[in-house]
């Protein structure tokens, strides 16, 4: 049986898509970009704060469905240009110093709302 998350702590979903589902022990997150979820625009500022903005709602969405950042086993991280892995990098660390999840980072042609980033999760408790 799956469980559909919803928070207000993080942006609603801006398509036909939950912000997370989780079935039995293990929650996908849906790709989180760097919206406010207060006023749903994009963070202003560049990689390092899109990412902080991307990792926070995440977060919030863990948190809404009883998990936390050492519960993620894998990330999908969507960048528009890979000049900014190295920076994107030094933020995604901050919330993944011990034991970080299986990962990959690519960049693609275009996100949505013109953002620098997108990260997609899964956690398993």
């Amino acid at each position: 049986m799956k469980r559909i998350i919803q928070t207000i702590d993080a942006p609603t979903a801006i398509g036909p898509y939950s912000q997370a589902i989780e079935v039995g022990d293990t929650l996908y997150v849906s790709g989180q970009i760097p919206l406010d979820p207060k006023i749903m625009k994009v963070v202003e500022g560049g990689i390092k704060e899109q990412t902080l903005q991307v990792l926070n709602n995440i977060g919030a969405i863990l948190k809404e469905a009883g998990y936390n950042y050492s519960d993620v086993v894998k990330s999908t991280c969507f960048l528009s240009d890979m000049a900014n892995f190295k920076a994107m990098n030094e933020v995604y660390g901050l919330y993944y110093s011990e034991n970080p999840p299986a990962r990959a980072a690519f960049a693609v042609k275009k996100l949505p709302m013109g953002v620098l980033i997108e990260i997609e999760t899964v956690a398993v408790k």
